[in-house]
């Protein structure tokens, strides 16, 4: 995937920071859009007065959180002519071993992700599907869609499983939803990243993700809502099932 391609989520996903913790803050939203693929592997975020003005944080605390990023081996920044701050965090590829080290306290969060999530992204799915989309935004669909059907390597598929859904909810045009469904894809994105690449569960997601376009690209909201609450429940079944 081009970054040119996923320039429409950062738009989407980081937003305004409230509160007194602009600094924590800004961390979060830029560290967990670059763990689901918002800002992929080599790509170039935003000047820094860009980031700035859409998170609503001053320059300084800005340079703070770029400072913590590139520490935690996220970004790394060049200087000069044709520079800037370029993702170099590697996608971690799923791994099953990691499911046993999981705390118990974690798990039970996990699973109260997991109810949530069935509730906000068949919500998403429903109100992307009622709107009348712009030809650019049925194409954005597609293009997420293929882009995970067309991953060949777990970890790029994992990123690209998450863009897909945070497409939907940017269709959905709700702030609130896109603050919710980004929140659940963080988590989801762990859970996922702790069990095994299971090929006929990608293979059945894959369907189901097209019905969910298919039924968005339709303007049919109750069978997207559906095809999208069809799809929550099996991930979480799986989930469930080698998470405990």
């Amino acid at each position: 995937m081009t970054a040119s391609r996923a320039q429409h989520l950062p738009e989407a996903v980081l937003r305004p920071v409230r509160g007194h913790h602009a600094f924590e803050a800004c961390v979060e939203q830029l560290g967990t859009a670059i763990r689901l693929g918002v800002y992929p592997l080599g790509s170039t975020l935003p000047p820094e007065r860009e980031l700035a003005l859409r998170l609503h944080v001053s320059r300084a605390t800005l340079r703070e959180a770029m400072a913590a990023l590139r520490e935690a081996g996220l970004v790394q920044t060049r200087r000069g002519r044709g520079g800037g701050t370029v993702v170099t965090l590697k996608p971690r590829t799923p791994s099953g071993r990691a499911a046993a080290r999981v705390p118990q306290a974690k798990r039970a969060d996990w699973l109260d992700a997991l109810e949530y999530r069935r509730v906000v992204e068949p919500g998403a799915a429903a109100l992307a599907a009622q709107l009348e989309l712009t030809a650019v935004r049925r194409e954005r669909l597609e293009q997420a869609h293929a882009e995970v059907a067309g991953a060949d390597k777990a970890a790029s598929h994992r990123q690209a499983d998450s863009r897909f859904h945070l497409t939907i909810a940017a269709l959905s045009e709700s702030p609130r939803l896109i603050e919710a469904v980004t929140s659940v894809q963080a988590t989801l994105h762990e859970m996922l990243l702790a069990i095994p690449v299971l090929e006929p569960n990608i293979a059945h997601s894959d369907r189901q993700h097209a019905t969910v376009v298919r039924a968005i690209l339709a303007g049919s909201p109750d069978r997207a809502r559906r095809a999208m609450e069809h799809h929550c429940d099996d991930t979480a079944a799986l989930l469930r099932g080698l998470l405990g």
